[in-house]
């Protein structure tokens, strides 16, 4: 009988939990855990769509090297290629500059001009690539501060009680210090996933630009010469 009223009881709450700390800490509190919530979203959001951005550039490069330099004109590949492909942008740069080279009443360098069109190219799909990282670098390093503004407002409410109550009681702090500890955890919950993908897609970026780059240079060896220089 004792045991069966022992498990009926309800359970006693947690006055320490994370709701009870924001309650507690008051406008400040909820501010700083917000902004945070924000950045943590805005990081996921960029770290899951640059993944499929990237799963969608090493799906394309496969299919240039299988396919493209086999079709029997420039035009013919490019229309093989998907519509948004960043490949596909690359090579219709390229021979639009080729087009508009004939029409130029002050006659440019042939090469040169092909060049530049197609640096510009690459240069647009890069700064596409790269959309987004800004972010990551501005939350990782960032968010661990606006979590220890936190932690410090935390710290000071408990030497505000323990100033008020003439002593440093457990029941006087354990509640901003718990609310300063939670805040210095979602700081650094939010900045390391945020510095992880940082890294990850600046490396891999650097790789697939480099793709992009060895793609553009034997475009310009083509259109130089006629088939593709190995």
């Amino acid at each position: 009988m004792l045991m069966y009223l022992a498990a009926a009881a309800p359970k006693p709450e947690n006055p320490y939990g994370l709701m009870e700390a924001l309650e507690q800490g008051g406008t400040i509190a909820w501010t700083v855990f917000l902004i945070l919530c924000a950045m943590s979203v805005g990081t996921f959001y960029i770290l899951f769509t640059k993944l499929i951005e990237q799963q969608k550039v090493i799906s394309q490069g496969k299919k240039i090297r299988a396919t493209f330099w086999r079709a029997a004109s420039l035009k013919e590949a490019s229309a093989k290629l998907e519509k948004n492909s960043a490949y596909k942008q690359i090579v219709d740069d390229g021979i639009k500059a080729q087009d508009e080279h004939g029409k130029l009443k002050d006659p440019v360098e042939a090469h040169d001009w092909l060049h530049g069109s197609l640096a510009r190219s690459e240069a647009a799909i890069n700064s596409s690539l790269n959309g987004g990282l800004a972010f990551l670098a501005t939350v990782g390093s960032t968010s661990p501060f606006i979590g220890l503004f936190g932690t410090v407002i935390g710290i000071y409410r408990a030497l505000i009680k323990i100033g008020a109550a003439g002593q440093a009681s457990i029941d006087a702090v354990a509640g901003p210090v718990g609310e300063a500890l939670i805040m210095t955890a979602i700081g650094l919950f939010v900045a390391i996933p945020a510095v992880f993908a940082f890294n990850f897609f600046s490396k891999i970026n650097s790789a697939t630009i480099s793709k992009f780059d060895t793609f553009a240079h034997d475009l310009h060896d083509f259109f130089a010469t006629g088939s593709r220089v190995r």
